[in-house]
């Protein structure tokens, strides 16, 4: 298993433990710095391991924090429709 693999599993790990407490901001100062932090991993997954497994990451990813994805695709058809 790659370093790139390696990191965006902990990168998960991180995420899914981080989002079973609570927070009083709903958790998004974390979601900024987690998204920060697995863009540079994500982008060593697909040079590693290739695009379908970035692919699989960032859905995995999304899964997991999935209200900055909400809020993107409602941004995204505010703009264009």
């Amino acid at each position: 298993m790659t370093i790139s693999m390696i990191l965006a599993l902990l990168w998960l790990l991180a995420a899914n433990l981080r989002a079973m407490f609570p927070s009083r901001d709903n958790l998004w100062k974390f979601a900024y710095v987690m998204i920060a932090i697995g863009i540079p991993i994500l982008i060593g997954v697909a040079i590693q391991n290739g695009i379908w497994m970035a692919l699989l990451i960032l859905f995995m990813a999304g899964w997991v924090m999935r209200w900055p994805v909400i809020y993107l695709v409602r941004w995204v058809r505010k703009r264009v429709g």
